[in-house]
């Protein structure tokens, strides 16, 4: 496991595809970060995180879709069959390298929240005040570091899970920016409501549309509590298809 994910994540930065991913994630989190704090006048970065995991519909697609279905394009998926490292080992290198990707980028874009610390120490001390929400945010930015981690692992497991479904890499990003979508968007659907302020699903759906939802789940963490529950629930999705993943290159090595 440990050869295959240094390949993969060396193969990040042989290719454009790393620095694209970086590139575009850090400058659309240091505008996101200064629309929703600094230029709205909040120190709260509840707004932030919430609206960064939006950018996972596009972001994500790009760590996954090579994933596999590379592989498959140039032939080179009976090599990895046939290999000596076990299919667990495999699927779990590939996907620690794109997790690692995706960890660095949100743990580099933190430089965006110094000036919060800054302008909020100058304000304590009276010498600032622009400001106009000034609190405690130590537990809301890790309860929300935490969420979007956690967020990011399931949403790249089911990554790369599509990838191993296909070897056309952009038929893999379509499909996970689809799948992407849906799993975010779920929640919204749930709470649509008529012009008289009727919910328009009945609340068997919207139970339903609730629990597919990963973006629901992320509300405590936001707020710094710690929500127990929704952890289960991500890392649970993330071994879920992982561990469809590995069934799926079982079957295709005993083919």
């Amino acid at each position: 496991m440990k050869a295959i994910y240094k390949k993969e994540l060396r193969s990040y930065f042989v290719n454009p595809i790393g620095y694209i991913y970086l590139g575009v994630f850090l400058a659309f989190s240091a505008f996101l970060c200064c629309y929703t704090t600094l230029i709205a006048g909040s120190y709260s970065t509840a707004n932030y995180y919430s609206n960064l995991i939006l950018s996972f519909i596009v972001l994500i697609p790009l760590l996954t879709m090579r994933l596999f279905a590379e592989e498959r394009k140039m032939k080179t998926e009976q090599l990895l069959l046939t290999s000596p490292v076990s299919l667990t080992g495999m699927v779990l290198g590939k996907y620690f390298a794109a997790l690692t990707v995706f960890a660095g980028g949100i743990l580099v874009s933190c430089v965006n929240l110094i000036p919060l610390y800054v302008i909020g120490a100058a304000e304590r001390n009276g010498t600032s005040s622009q400001m106009r929400q000034i609190g405690p945010v130590s537990g809301e930015i890790f309860g929300s570091l935490i969420a979007v981690l956690l967020l990011g692992a399931a949403l790249i497991a089911l990554g790369t899970l599509i990838s191993a479904l296909t070897e056309n890499q952009l038929s893999a990003a379509v499909v996970t920016v689809g799948a992407i979508s849906l799993m975010l968007g779920a929640s919204l659907l749930g709470r649509m409501s008529d012009a008289d302020g009727q919910p328009i699903l009945a609340v068997a759906f919207r139970s339903i549309l609730d629990w597919i939802s990963v973006f629901s789940r992320f509300s405590l963490f936001s707020t710094g509590i710690f929500d127990y529950a929704a952890l289960i629930y991500y890392v649970s999705l993330s071994f879920l298809f992982l561990f469809l993943t590995v069934r799926l290159y079982e079957r295709r090595r005993i083919g």
